[in-house]
């Protein structure tokens, strides 16, 4: 597995395993707060037509996030 991207660039349906949360202050302490950290499993559940925002599985609950906020997390596509 080292097929590192962007969550904003995954298309519905990919998965992965998040590598890196990065950001700063309140944004960061948010995506934490959501159970979005490193080692945390992710499924795009999927996109809206012009992209944002970013419907996503993790922990077991879907979430929603900003193409801003996803610009912020790093994933390690699974095949």
């Amino acid at each position: 597995m080292d097929d590192l991207k962007l969550l904003k660039d995954l298309k519905s349906g990919q998965k992965g395993i998040i590598t890196k949360v990065s950001g700063g202050g309140s944004i960061f302490r948010r995506l934490l707060d959501m159970g979005i950290g490193k080692g945390a499993e992710i499924t795009v559940v999927r996109v809206a037509p012009l992209g944002d925002p970013i419907e996503i599985k993790v922990r077991g609950y879907n979430l929603s996030l900003r193409k801003n906020e996803a610009s912020n997390i790093y994933v390690d596509l699974k095949e």
